[in-house]
C-alpha cells in the first residue's frame, strides 16, 4: 500500500506543479541557477499545445522524431493512469513552451526537477502527441471497456510481416517531434521519468530526416532509398478530406472527438540489396523517376499518375509498382496522413548490414484503412524484395486539450 501512495503522490505533485504554470509561463523568471527564463522570445519556434486536435498530427512535419511506447505496470490503478496522463499533459505543455518539464526548485539535496539537457535551447517547434493502446481497455484492467474507441483493436497479422514483439505494441504512446533531436529526446526522457512507478518503456525509436510532408508548403523529402514517396499524402490544407479520412467519426466516444488513430510500423530497408539494383529496376519498383520524383507517366513530381498509360511492353507503371498499389484509385479512395521518418540503429552484426530504414507513422480515421492498403502491398508490392516490416503498433489518439486541462479528460469522467 505504501508503494501505491508514493507513486500516486509523486504523480499528483508532478501533474499539479506542471499544470499550474503553463499559460503565459514563458514570462516567469527567478534569480539564480533555477531560472525559468524561456529559451526563445514568445512565439518563436513554438507550436501551441492546446486546440481542437492534438499537435503533431497535421502540424508541418519537423525534422526529428523520438517515439516511445510504454506499458502500464502490474498493480497500477485507474486513478494512477488518470494522474499519469494529467502529469504528462502538464509537463508536455511546459516543454512545448520552452520551459523545464516541471518547475525548478532551489533544493540542492533533491534531484533536479528537470534533466536539464534542453536548457538554453529554443522550443524547436516541439510537439508531443499522446496515444492509447488497445490493452488499456481490457475488461480486467482499468474498467474502461465501455469507453473503448469503436475502431481500436490490435492490428491483424499482415502479409510479409516479420514482427519483433519487443518492438511492437504498447499501452501508451508518446510521439515527440522537433527540429532539434535533443529537444525531442528531452521530452521523452522527462515523461518517462515522471511516469516511473506507473509505466515502463516497452520500446522507442529515434527518427531523422522526415520522409513525409503534412503541409502543401513543404517539399516532399527523400527516403533512404533516394526516392520521393508520399507525394499524394493528405495535407493540413485539405480540410474536407481530413474530415473524411482523418478525424474520428461521430460514433466514437466523446473523449475521441477531434481525435484519430495512429499506426506505427518499423520498416527495415535492406540497403545493401537495394544498392545493387539497377536504376531502371529501382524506378520500376517505385513507379517514379529517382531524379525528379515524377511518376513514370510524367515529367514533374506532381504530374497526375496515369495508371492506364501503356508502353510497348505493357503498363508504363508496372503492376507491382509501389505507387500503383498505394494509390487511392486502386484502394477505393483510401487516403492516409503519413508522418514517417528515416532511422538508423547502427550495424546488424549477424547480417553484416546497416540496421536502417523507415519508421512509418500514419494517422487515419479507421486503422482498417491502413490494414486494407498494407494487405495489398504486403502481397504484391515490388518493394517487398528490399524491405521487412519488423515492428508494429496501433493507438487511439484523443482529441485536443483545453488550456490547463489534461489529455483524454473525458475518458475518466
Amino acid at each position: 500500500m505504501s508503494a501505491k501512495v508514493s507513486r500516486r503522490g509523486f504523480l499528483t505533485a508532478a501533474g499539479g506543479a506542471a499544470a499550474g504554470a503553463v499559460a503565459g509561463a514563458g514570462l516567469v523568471a527567478v534569480a539564480g541557477d533555477d531560472d525559468e527564463t524561456p529559451a526563445a522570445p514568445p512565439g518563436t519556434g513554438r507550436v501551441a499545445f492546446d486546440g481542437a486536435h492534438q499537435a503533431g498530427i497535421i502540424t508541418p512535419a519537423q525534422d526529428r522524431l523520438h517515439f516511445a511506447a510504454f506499458d502500464v505496470v502490474p498493480g497500477a490503478t485507474r486513478a494512477d493512469l488518470r494522474e499519469l496522463l494529467a502529469a504528462w499533459t502538464g509537463a508536455a505543455r511546459r516543454m512545448t513552451a520552452g520551459l523545464p518539464a516541471r518547475p525548478l526548485t532551489a533544493n540542492p539535496a533533491a534531484p533536479p526537477a528537470d534533466t536539464g539537457e534542453a536548457a538554453g535551447l529554443p522550443p524547436a517547434r516541439l510537439t508531443v502527441t499522446f496515444g492509447l493502446g488497445p490493452g488499456l481497455f481490457a475488461a480486467e484492467r482499468f474498467g474502461l471497456t465501455a469507453r473503448r474507441p469503436v475502431r481500436l483493436a490490435p492490428l491483424p497479422a499482415l502479409p510479409a510481416d516479420e514482427l519483433d514483439p519487443a518492438r511492437s505494441g504498447g499501452d501508451l504512446a508518446v510521439q515527440a517531434c522537433a527540429d532539434d533531436p535533443q529537444v525531442a529526446f528531452h521530452a521523452v526522457r522527462n515523461l518517462a521519468r515522471i511516469g516511473r512507478g506507473v509505466v515502463v518503456m516497452r520500446w522507442s525509436q529515434l527518427g531523422f530526416g522526415r520522409t513525409s510532408s503534412t503541409s502543401s508548403a513543404q517539399e516532399t523529402p527523400r527516403n533512404l532509398m533516394g526516392f520521393k514517396d508520399g507525394t499524394n499524402n493528405l495535407t493540413a490544407e485539405e480540410t474536407d478530406e481530413l474530415r473524411r479520412h482523418l478525424w474520428a467519426a461521430a460514433d466514437e466516444p466523446a473523449w475521441m472527438a477531434g481525435g484519430t488513430y495512429l499506426v506505427a510500423r518499423r520498416i527495415r530497408m535492406l540497403i545493401e540489396v537495394w544498392d545493387r539494383a539497377s536504376l531502371d529496376d529501382q524506378e520500376a519498383t517505385f513507379g517514379r523517376r529517382r531524379a525528379s520524383g515524377a511518376p513514370l507517366t510524367g515529367s514533374r513530381e506532381r504530374d497526375p499518375v496515369d495508371l492506364a498509360a501503356q508502353g510497348a511492353d505493357g503498363p508504363l507503371i508496372p503492376p507491382g509498382a509501389h505507387i500503383r498499389l498505394a494509390a487511392p484509385e486502386t484502394n477505393d479512395g483510401i487516403r492516409l496522413l503519413r508522418r514517417g521518418y528515416s532511422f538508423t540503429d547502427g550495424f546488424d552484426a549477424e547480417l553484416g548490414q546497416l540496421d536502417a530504414g523507415l519508421f512509418f507513422v500514419s494517422f487515419q480515421r479507421d486503422p482498417q484503412a491502413f490494414v486494407r492498403v498494407q494487405t495489398r502491398l504486403g502481397r504484391e508490392d515490388a518493394l517487398n524484395e528490399y524491405i521487412k516490416h519488423v515492428g508494429s503498433a496501433v493507438f487511439a489518439v484523443p482529441g485536443g486539450t483545453r488550456p490547463g486541462r489534461p489529455v483524454a479528460e473525458q475518458l475518466f469522467a
